[in-house]
């Protein structure tokens, strides 16, 4: 079974890489309509051919075309957000490190699925496609970062509780501050 007749975008020269994900991010953007959008896109596709000095001529897509072109990736964002939602309505449900593990868990699965992708599918892959992908690798490494820092976060929180609880009851049971901070020690695991 083959893949059918190639979209007017995936017949696009690789010259046109740059202006198709202008295209993506200021529709993802949804700070303009389409047909605004869809006229600077041919006027930056025309700009490129003129630059090439009739080196490079393609046909430029239809408004059509741009708009099944942006009603896919509107559903591609829309699939991208809905996921987000469900994993931070999961990550809610779980304490610091639960959470953390489901971030790891989550990173390293889509980092897979990304790694097959491009096995599988790596030559026939648009250029939008593998932005896509980088993105998505892109946040995967955001939130793992994220997580790190939350576990930092908790880390020092809970070494400052941990230190003040035993400056307190030292101070009430009249301990030395020797004896204070081998407790800190041995608690938070840290050679003084």
């Amino acid at each position: 079974m083959g893949r059918g007749k190639l979209s007017a975008f995936e017949l696009l020269p690789e010259a046109c890489d740059g202006i198709v994900a202008w295209a993506a991010s200021e529709l993802s953007d949804r700070d303009r309509t389409q047909t605004d959008i869809y006229a600077e896109f041919v006027l930056k596709c025309e700009q490129l051919m003129q630059e090439y000095r009739g080196e490079l001529e393609f046909a430029i897509p239809s408004f059509s075309a741009f708009n099944r072109y942006s009603m896919r990736l509107s559903r591609l964002t829309r699939l991208h957000d809905q996921t987000r939602d469900i994993v931070a309505a999961i990550a809610e449900k779980f304490d610091a490190k639960e959470s953390d593990d489901l971030t790891i868990m989550t990173a390293e699965t889509i980092k897979s699925l990304t790694l097959h992708m491009l096995a599988d599918h790596g030559e026939k892959m648009l250029p939008k496609d593998v932005m896509q992908l980088a993105s998505a690798m892109r946040q995967v490494s955001q939130a793992q970062n994220i997580s790190t820092e939350r576990r930092i976060k908790h880390a020092k929180q809970f070494a400052a509780e941990v230190n003040e609880a035993v400056d307190a009851v030292a101070k009430a049971k009249g301990m030395t501050a020797e004896t204070s901070e081998a407790i800190k020690a041995q608690i938070l695991g840290v050679r003084t």
